[in-house]
């Protein structure tokens, strides 16, 4: 898991993100008296700012101080980026915690979130393990974009874990991964290709090419 820095994620007219999207010097202080009046976007700002050590020393406190309060806010990246911390040790590990925030920003339907919350429920992290619910957070994502979750899915539906086994989903959640980057992808989404019969790979093959004109 990764922190989402997200700088061009958000749409903003605030001297904040503006600021800070042009990597202005005077990001740290426009960001500052926007956070302090509750503006919840900038609050996630200076906690990308604070956490990444952009034009200031690196503070984790101050980092998520105002990704906490973005995430009251209900902000979604910044709920998103807090429960990565609860994982990655930027935090003291809590993976319920982690699970918590994950949760709030992926009912907003932010992918990266759902993603993450689908993993662990995969691995059974401050959630009871369950596959099928791993199936539907990673279902959320992968049709949002996210390649991981898009191989994480095809690996699911290739072993019939919280799916009915489906060699041909996986091959279209394969190849949607490929197409995404994702590194794995393309190799295990070829194995199973050479094992489908013709007209189902043809099937496969017209779903992965709809989903690309969409």
């Amino acid at each position: 898991m990764t922190l989402i820095l997200a700088w061009l994620a958000i749409v903003s007219s605030g001297d904040c993100a503006g600021a800070v999207k042009a990597k202005a010097g005077n990001a740290l202080a426009k960001c500052l008296a926007e956070a302090k009046q509750g503006d919840s976007v900038a609050q996630f700002y200076l906690g990308v700012i604070y956490a990444d050590g952009r034009s200031v020393k690196k503070d984790l406190g101050q980092a998520v101080r105002w990704y906490r309060a973005a995430a009251k806010q209900g902000d979604a990246f910044a709920q998103s980026n807090l429960g990565v911390m609860y994982v990655d040790g930027r935090l003291p590990s809590d993976y319920k915690e982690a699970a918590r925030w994950f949760r709030l920003a992926a009912v907003k339907g932010y992918p990266f979130a759902a993603a993450n919350l689908g993993n662990l429920y995969r691995n059974g992290q401050g959630v009871p393990q369950d596959f099928k619910e791993a199936a539907k957070w990673y279902r959320l994502a992968g049709e949002k974009g996210s390649a991981d979750a898009q191989f994480n899915l095809g690996v699911m539906y290739a072993n019939g874990k919280g799916v009915i086994a489906d060699q041909v989903q996986a091959y279209f959640w394969y190849g949607l991964a490929a197409l995404g980057g994702n590194a794995e992808a393309a190799g295990n989404r070829d194995r199973i290709g050479r094992m489908l019969p013709g007209p189902q790979l043809g099937a496969a093959q017209r779903m992965v090419a709809g989903w690309r004109r969409k």
